[in-house]
């Protein structure tokens, strides 16, 4: 298990490859289920054939290898959590983590306003490939729209103050970086799950949010991906109102346990527009093949959001697996790879130094 105090050399490398590997694998995923989110399994086939689709396609632009809101808004995670933890290393000052991740979805929405980076900017601000619009959730945009920073210490439990009836997955699917951060899963739950409120007042979109927090800092300590799920739902269940999660949860363990993956029994999950859904799917697909080229392609050819079940299955399993067995061929055309890696690799060294 990862040593967070006092990490050896060899134990620092594996956590890199992790950080890296989940931000890259959520990329990846992202890029494959892109061009057929919206489509239904009978299109997808009838567009790629029998198999669905097998490798990266062309989406809407023509081009292959785009990413989505998915993958900017978890950099973006990634850029206020690293500002939070070198303010507190240079300054002393803690807990202000909840505004700064505020102020960075803040800087993401301004890339879903305006053509191309404003005068000045500086940080992901300043990538000019991360001013693209790609069907980004409209709870995001609204909930963004309303400059609401978290209680980092609120209760869980209660509907959230903005858009109080929304589960949708678009807060599930940028969380990943709070349990790359070096906390305990717990902390990693929390920060996440109350982050989730800027956008998803709904306790099943906040906890699934936590949930999958929790189970990334499970694997990031060394955990297997079934004993870090099994871990997250003890952690789940201390929460009022964690019984949808749970359950969803509880669904993509229990299909898994009986093999012999389809598209099909992936449906029987969801669709994974809601979070719970978005996060079983990624779950299941990740614990019923092996091999994560197969785990991702599982994770993306259903009716349904593709691209973020599939950059949900993408972070769980290079957060499992470190960036190494991630597939090349895939990885080398993803739109922003060599910034991701800069941006995992300054967030790392960023957390070993805190």
């Amino acid at each position: 298990m990862y040593d967070r105090l006092n990490p050896s050399w060899e134990a620092t490398a594996v956590y890199r490859a992790r950080v890296r590997g989940c931000l890259l694998g959520g990329a990846i995923g992202d890029a494959l289920g892109y061009p057929i989110e919206f489509a239904s399994l009978d299109r997808i086939r009838g567009m790629h054939g029998a198999r669905g689709v097998t490798g990266l396609v062309p989406g809407g632009e023509g081009v292959i290898g785009r990413v989505t809101d998915d993958t900017q808004m978890t950099l973006f995670t990634v850029e206020g959590l690293r500002q939070a933890h070198d303010r507190e290393r240079h300054k002393g000052i803690g807990g202000g983590w909840s505004r700064l991740v505020c102020e960075a979805y803040g800087r993401w929405f301004d890339t879903q306003r305006l053509p191309s980076p404003p005068e000045g900017a500086t940080g992901l601000a300043a990538q000019p490939w991360l001013y693209a619009r790609r069907a980004p959730g409209n709870a995001c945009l609204s909930g963004l729209a309303q400059d609401f920073a978290p209680d980092p210490l609120a209760e869980l439990g209660r509907p959230g103050p903005v858009n109080s009836d929304s589960k949708g997955c678009g807060a599930v699917m940028r969380s990943a970086p709070f349990g790359l951060s070096r906390v305990p899963a717990e902390t990693a739950f929390g920060m996440a799950a109350r982050s989730a409120q800027t956008t998803h007042g709904h306790p099943t979109g906040y906890y699934s949010s936590g949930a999958f927090a929790a189970i990334v800092a499970h694997l990031v300590e060394g955990d297997s991906l079934e004993g870090a799920v099994l871990r997250a739902l003890r952690l789940l269940a201390r929460y009022p109102g964690h019984e949808e999660t749970t359950a969803a949860l509880r669904g993509a363990l229990d299909l898994a346990a009986e093999g012999a993956p389809t598209a099909e029994k992936v449906e029987t999950l969801g669709a994974g527009w809601i979070a719970e859904e978005a996060l079983a799917i990624a779950v299941y697909c990740a614990l019923v093949e092996p091999e994560i080229r197969h785990a991702l392609l599982l994770s993306v050819n259903h009716s349904g959001d593709s691209d973020s079940t599939g950059a949900i299955c993408g972070n769980l399993l290079g957060a499992h697996h470190g960036d190494h067995r991630l597939p090349h061929e895939w990885l080398e055309r993803v739109e922003g790879r060599a910034e991701i890696t800069v941006v995992a690799d300054d967030f790392a060294s960023e957390c070993v130094r805190h």
